[in-house]
């Protein structure tokens, strides 16, 4: 892979993962109500989700995403839906000071992170129409994809801790009962709002 071709991706993935969306929002969520090493778990979890989905788009998956209605239709449901419940929950929180922070509440943010980058339909279909770009048909195709799904990655992973650690920044804001209650209605009216948005999206 030629190094203007590995550049031009790397500009592609920093403004795909600086663009504030879904994993944008639980990880700052997840950052000011835990902390940034409990955040990693997040983060993990969104990585997780993205090494599938461009091996998805590698197996040539996503084409099939991108032109099925009914397959697009069903993943956006799943995500929109996903999104809206995580908020609904999220609203309806009790507000606690973060001191009283238990392993139950921690321990499921990996699996939650992997789904909602997996129920988001939109991002397959964008993957599947950039990555193929990058591609040289002459080259070792598996290689490049690996140079490209690594180097996604890495960005995302600095991307999304820049988020947690500014989240961070506000968590002593987090000292009462109040200030949390509002933070959960904050980040809750987020996920709905991602959720209603990613249900109102086209394939195009």
């Amino acid at each position: 892979m030629a190094w203007h071709i590995w550049l031009a991706f790397l500009v592609a993935s920093i403004v795909i993962s600086v663009t504030p969306g879904p994993g944008a929002v639980v990880t700052m969520s997840v950052g000011l109500r835990h902390g940034y090493r409990m955040s990693l778990q997040t983060i993990a979890g969104l990585q997780v989700a993205l090494v599938i989905q461009l091996a998805i788009v590698a197996a040539g998956l996503g084409a099939v995403l991108a032109t099925s209605a009914t397959a697009f239709l069903i993943l956006k449901i799943c995500g929109a839906a996903y999104l809206i419940w995580l908020g609904i929950q999220k609203w309806r929180s009790a507000g606690k000071p973060v001191s009283t922070t238990t392993a139950i509440e921690v321990k499921h943010l990996f699996r939650t992170a992997v789904l909602i980058n997996l129920t988001n339909p939109k991002a397959i279909i964008f993957m599947a129409a950039l990555v193929p770009q990058f591609i040289d048909p002459a080259g070792n195709q598996w290689l490049q994809f690996f140079i490209l799904c690594a180097t996604t990655v890495v960005v995302d992973v600095f991307v999304m801790s820049c988020y947690s650690l500014l989240a961070t920044r506000f968590r002593p804001w987090l000292a009462d009962v109040r200030a949390q209650r509002m933070q959960n209605r904050v980040f809750g009216g987020l996920f709905v709002t991602a959720g209603a948005l990613l249900a109102a999206t086209s394939r195009h």
